[in-house]
């Protein structure tokens, strides 16, 4: 792994400008923001914002490149640029893995194991779709008793504004950047303002990919000012954003003025299921993962940990033991776990969640304070004995805080699971395949993982429903949304 002082150097060969047509492109007397270090509170590095001038120039030039080269290049050669930039990435993997640890804070081993190979994964598997977008004929009775040739076209929808999240910003980049540009839609991506820099570097490496001008524009900024510019601006065809319910609600009612299609995916308040047949041990690694990966700053952390009664106190003991194994610290420190949040901002609105916890009447058995040390960290926290009517139990925390509760049999546990206003991801534990099928189809959420904590792959659809979002990326789901479908019929 590489050193902090190498990663910091890394810093400084980075684009800091907006990526418009081809081009970086400083806007005359825009502001800047500083992305901090989450560890060490300093700043890595200035970007200058895009302000509205630069968005409308991006939605511009993505308008041209599909009226131009872009649109007119065929889906081979598509495939082809992407399967370029994948290798490129691939590349590169090192160097997007620094820059994640130190812009989001996430130790070293989690960007090489999970966000990059998603990412490369994500590319390539689009890049094979590139050229596959067909359309079907359909058989008609005739019109006006003559034969006709009637088929569908599938066509890319235009142009694309997609907006990002800090917490894993090179692996959903990819995951709004690859089927959008694999059917052929021009984007403009709208990096996250505490995270932009893996984003500067994909538009670099598109740039030395060959993608025409146009097809790919990055407008790093703040989302009051260039994410509010992307979402009203009337030159776009298409939103995907991930982010929180709040502003995905501004996002969804902004679209609907133009009837315009949207990608939700708005996080989560994922359960854990663990019944009294599961294999105990690795059901408690596997929840201490779903908590605590990434700081728990995940859409779906499973943070709602159901416990069967059988087994309760046993796993809470067990899981208990897994927070105590957590290595808080440094991502470059070689035995680290665990890192620090985005900003200040996130760990004092996580501490007030815990301190709720404590109001509230729930038992604390793990963690619930803050290292002494400078940077943005919080113990991994577990709570016990706590119930669905508890705040801990029922918002999204986005921080290193489970919150356990018992059950009893499967209809309590399908209940409980179901008592939340999202539905992004669940897991159920057991050993049981019956009740592991039946409860997959009972319980309401855009994916189920048994005996394992949401696996994530570039085939599979993602998204979820109630605050969770609407609509689904990845998989063929991805091109479905990125695409429109016309029917053509001839009268022979």
């Amino acid at each position: 792994m590489t050193s902090r002082a190498n990663a910091e150097e890394r810093v400084g060969h980075l684009p800091s400008v907006p990526y418009v047509d081809g081009r970086w492109h400083e806007p005359a007397g825009a502001p800047t923001i500083d992305v901090v270090d989450p560890v060490t509170e300093r700043s890595l590095a200035t970007v200058t914002e895009a302000d509205a001038d630069a968005v409308d120039r991006a939605v511009a030039a993505a308008r041209r490149s599909l009226d131009g080269e872009w649109g007119r290049m065929d889906g081979a050669t598509r495939g082809q640029l992407l399967f370029d930039l994948a290798q490129r990435i691939e590349d590169r993997a090192e160097e997007f893995a620094d820059l994640e640890s130190l812009e989001v804070g996430k130790p070293g081993i989690e960007p090489r194991v999970i966000d990059l190979p998603q990412a490369v994964g994500a590319f390539r598997h689009y890049a094979g779709w590139a050229d596959k977008l067909a359309g079907h004929a359909i058989p008609t009775p005739g019109y006006a008793g003559r034969p006709t040739h009637s088929y569908t076209i599938r066509e890319p929808v235009g142009v694309v504004a997609a907006i990002t999240p800090w917490n894993s910003p090179t692996m959903i980049a990819s995951w709004k950047l690859a089927p959008a540009l694999a059917a052929g839609c021009a984007v403009v991506l709208k990096p996250p303002e505490d995270a932009p820099l893996t984003s500067l570097l994909l538009a670099a490496l598109a740039e030395e990919a060959g993608f025409p001008a146009g097809a790919l524009n990055v407008v790093p900024g703040r989302g009051e000012t260039t994410g509010r510019a992307l979402v009203e601006h009337r030159g776009t065809d298409k939103i995907s954003f991930t982010g929180s319910p709040e502003t995905g609600r501004f996002v969804a009612t902004t679209a609907a003025q133009r009837f315009l299609p949207v990608t939700l995916e708005l996080g989560g308040k994922s359960p854990q299921v663990v019944f009294a047949d599961a294999d105990l041990d690795a059901a408690a690694q596997g929840v201490a993962l779903g908590v605590f990966a990434n700081q728990g700053e995940v859409c779906a952390a499973g943070s709602r940990i159901l416990v069967e009664r059988a087994v309760h106190d046993e796993f809470v003991e067990r899981l208990a033991a897994r927070a105590a194994d957590v290595v808080v610290g440094d991502p470059f420190d070689a035995g680290t776990t665990m890192g620090a949040l985005i900003n200040a901002r996130q760990r004092d609105r996580v501490l007030r969640y815990v301190e709720a916890g404590h109001r509230e009447g729930a038992r604390l058995v793990a963690g619930g304070g803050r290292p002494d040390r400078s940077g943005y960290f919080v113990e991994p926290t577990l709570f016990a004995d706590a119930s669905t009517t508890m705040t801990i139990a029922r918002e999204e925390i986005f921080g290193p805080v489970g919150t356990i509760i018992g059950f009893e049999g499967d209809d309590e546990a399908v209940a409980l699971a179901n008592d939340t206003p999202y539905g992004l991801a669940a897991t159920v534990w057991t050993r049981d395949l019956t009740r592991a099928h039946t409860l997959a189809r009972r319980l309401r959420a855009g994916a189920v993982a048994v005996n394992g904590w949401s696996p994530l792959d570039p085939r599979l659809p993602w998204g979820g429903s109630g605050l969770s979002g609407q609509g689904r990326e990845l998989g063929w789901a991805g091109i479905e949304a990125t695409t429109t479908l016309k029917t053509v019929t001839v009268v022979l």
